[in-house]
């Protein structure tokens, strides 16, 4: 039996936009989450390159799009178990994790308010904390409060339940599984940020003031933990030097043999935040090559002019002890000097790794893990390869074409 409806699987700009595109063009699409909120990475940037614009009216566009749509329906804290079938007829199981907050949530915030206990907020890399009862962040999709199950003191606390008027929390709220019958799947889990402390003679996670690329986009952000303002972890003090060190665990046989493409382009574009700042901050970039490929050249350009290029792979990052500052060795591959610099801060472009640690047996991956797309089941987004969000919604777009195809094959 041929079913005529689409599985995505992720909800981040990928996974809405081939949830989308296949819905408006008359399938039925059903839209799988992991986490509590749709949008995924692109909700945690601050501007997108080169036009610098912020992310959230794109993504309320689309969540604007999904509430207008009958045809989507979408479930967050979900996950797949696991995949059976052929294309044109898959059953798929999948695991709903309790949010412990009904739909009746307004997000008035009461709950919040008297929740005694607190916890590292995920959303912005651990930078900051919540609440055990929280809304992920200010644009959430849905726009609900959710209960950190580790976090939470339960039934011996319960001070959120007195506290909401609309009887909307539920703290004995248990998972649960239910069976999707699809014709296609669209995998589009997106990508994690390639763990720096590997990394480990750049000192991140030894020297407070060693960042990398992902924290950055929060610190700039106005609804970041500073509330935009780009400070040094160890003391808050303004970042008046800064140095970015691309290829922090990319294009190394040791790390990830692959350029993870976008990290030059979003260390320009950062660069432009510390000079928006501060036009008299000092900035060096660290590279191996630069990747701006296509149009992106004229941003490259633009930028280059304003900050220190320096031609060179980083071979160590010291820190002193007393001022926290940071000391950056490298070779300068263009005259052959040994350089020494000093900065406030550093930033680490850590790569791209795709998010298939966990894939049912049914997803192929290749050998760096990114998924190989096949008749039935199709890679969208970075998930299958390093790509820009403007690049991933083209892919996710294709993707959604195949899976239709998929739907009225047999």
């Amino acid at each position: 039996m041929a079913h005529k409806s689409i599985l995505v699987v992720g909800g981040g700009v990928s996974g809405l936009t081939a949830a989308i595109e296949a819905s408006e063009a008359g399938s039925e699409v059903y839209l799988i989450e992991q986490k509590s909120y749709l949008g995924g990475r692109v909700a945690q940037m601050n501007q997108y390159f080169p036009k610098l614009c912020p992310p959230n009216c794109g993504l309320e566009i689309n969540f604007k799009r999904i509430k207008q749509n009958p045809r989507i329906k979408f479930f967050t804290l979900a996950e797949i178990e696991k995949i059976d079938g052929v294309e044109g007829d898959y059953t798929v199981t999948v695991k709903s994790n309790p949010r412990y907050v009904k739909q009746s949530c307004t997000a008035c915030g009461k709950c919040s308010e008297v929740c005694p206990v607190e916890r590292a907020n995920e959303f912005n890399y651990g930078l900051d904390k919540t609440k055990a009862i929280y809304k992920a962040h200010e644009f959430a999709f849905p726009m609900k409060y959710v209960i950190d199950e580790k976090a939470c003191l339960g039934a011996e606390c319960a001070k959120c339940v007195t506290a909401c008027q609309y009887d909307a929390i539920e703290l004995d709220m248990a998972p649960k599984s239910f069976n999707l019958n699809v014709g296609a799947i669209v995998w589009a889990t997106g990508w994690e940020p390639y763990d720096a402390k590997k990394v480990d003679y750049y000192g991140y996670g030894q020297h407070q003031n060693v960042i990398t690329n992902v924290i950055m986009e929060r610190l700039a952000a106005s609804n970041g933990p500073t509330a935009g303002k780009i400070v040094r972890p160890s003391d808050g003090k303004e970042v008046k030097t800064v140095a970015f060190v691309q290829c922090a665990g990319s294009r190394d046989e040791n790390h990830l043999p692959y350029c993870s493409g976008v990290c030059c382009m979003a260390s320009l574009k950062q660069a432009t935040y510390v000079k928006a700042m501060n036009p008299d901050s000092k900035v060096y970039m660290f590279y191996i090559d630069v990747r701006a490929m296509g149009k992106h050249e004229d941003f490259y350009t633009k930028v280059q002019d304003d900050i220190t290029m320096i031609k060179g792979k980083v071979g160590e990052i010291s820190e002193d002890p007393l001022s926290k500052d940071l000391i950056v060795q490298v070779e300068n591959q263009l005259t052959g000097e040994i350089m020494k610099e000093t900065v406030d801060m550093v930033v680490l472009a850590t790569g791209m790794v795709p998010a298939t640690s966990n894939v049912p047996e049914a997803i192929a991956c290749d050998e760096d893990g990114f998924i190989l797309s096949k008749l039935g089941i199709y890679g969208a987004g970075c998930v299958k390869k390093p790509l820009d969000v403007s690049s991933s919604v083209k892919d996710s777009t294709s993707a959604a074409l195949k899976a239709i195809q998929s739907t009225v094959r047999r």
